[in-house]
């Protein structure tokens, strides 16, 4: 004989509620994923970076061969990121780099001093090569993407050692972007390394021209014989508010409008158009000088706010 019995009304009642509870609680966590902001975060490998673009427009590896513009190259890599990722917060840019007993040379400095950007350093051997690097930027990936910190990463390198790293990431959730540098010929990014990418993205010979400079030409310091003194801020301010001036008129509201979602900062290009004319109208080079260049911006963005 069959003992099961029915359910009654007051069991449906219970299970009803169960799920009415259940439907509940998954709403709530559906409705916080969705809220939930996306934050993504750079991790460059600086010997990367200097070596395929100084290979790419100067012919050459060694960095004595060539001077690279490592605040306008990070202000371009956040500019493209925000342009990538137009819902996403930028954490920071990690940029990894070498030096004698982990001491930071003084470009290191001045790029340390950068907005949003946080220098880590890995040994430089008798050699000159970087030691450490690799595993600097699996820890701060790997770290990052298990405490939620960051939903994507982009990765700028091209070393095999770099793919636990995005396996790490991967398995905390994080998706990973790894973008590259154009090799005048084959590749300068380990295939296992592209195969594990979330997806990538390679910078050609126009986007890097701008940053570098080979040593053998002549700046606008060398042009005036290097002699003369850095410009005080106030001038500098100045500089940057005329020439904002001067291309209002030559190209209207509706192109500075804009420019005013990517504030404080200004795409590459314009960028480092506002560097050459300030350079020209200061008779004096603002390369390696990172802080008369944020204050060439903010002169620069004041006027610009202040007619819109």
């Amino acid at each position: 004989m069959n003992d099961l019995q029915p359910p009654g009304p007051t069991d449906l009642a219970a299970l009803a509620a169960g799920m009415a509870r259940t439907n509940e609680l998954l709403a709530r966590v559906l409705t916080k994923v969705g809220t939930t902001p996306s934050v993504h975060a750079a991790f460059v490998d600086a010997g990367y970076v200097y070596a395929a673009a100084g290979k790419l427009v100067a012919g050459t590896e060694d960095r004595k061969g060539f001077e690279l513009d490592a605040e306008g190259i990070i202000e371009s890599f956040i500019e493209r990121s925000r342009t990538i990722f137009p819902d996403s917060r930028l954490l920071r840019v990690y940029w990894y780099d070498g030096a004698r007993r982990r001491l930071h040379t003084p470009e290191q400095q001045r790029i340390a001093e950068l907005p949003d950007v946080k220098v880590r350093l890995g040994n430089l051997n008798a050699n000159n090569q970087q030691k450490g690097v690799d595993s600097l930027i699996r820890s701060d990936l790997e770290s990052l993407a298990r405490h939620r910190a960051i939903t994507d990463a982009v990765l700028i390198g091209g070393d095999e050692d770099l793919v636990s790293a995005v396996e790490a990431a991967q398995g905390y959730g994080a998706r990973v972007h790894l973008w590259g540098i154009e090799a005048p010929a084959g590749r300068n990014q380990a295939e296992p390394l592209l195969w594990e990418a979330d997806s990538t993205r390679v910078f050609d010979l126009d986007f890097c021209k701008p940053y570098v400079t080979r040593r053998t030409g002549i700046d606008p310091a060398e042009q005036t014989g290097g002699e003369s003194p850095a410009p005080g801020r106030e001038e500098v301010r100045f500089v940057g508010a005329r020439v904002a001036a001067q291309w209002l008129s030559e190209r209207g509201r509706e192109w500075a409008a804009g420019l005013l979602p990517g504030h404080p900062y200004l795409p590459g290009p314009v960028d480092q158009e506002l560097l050459t004319a300030a350079e020209a109208l200061l008779h004096h080079s603002l390369r390696g000088h990172a802080d008369l260049r944020r204050v060439l911006r903010d002169g620069f963005w004041e006027h610009v706010r202040g007619q819109l």
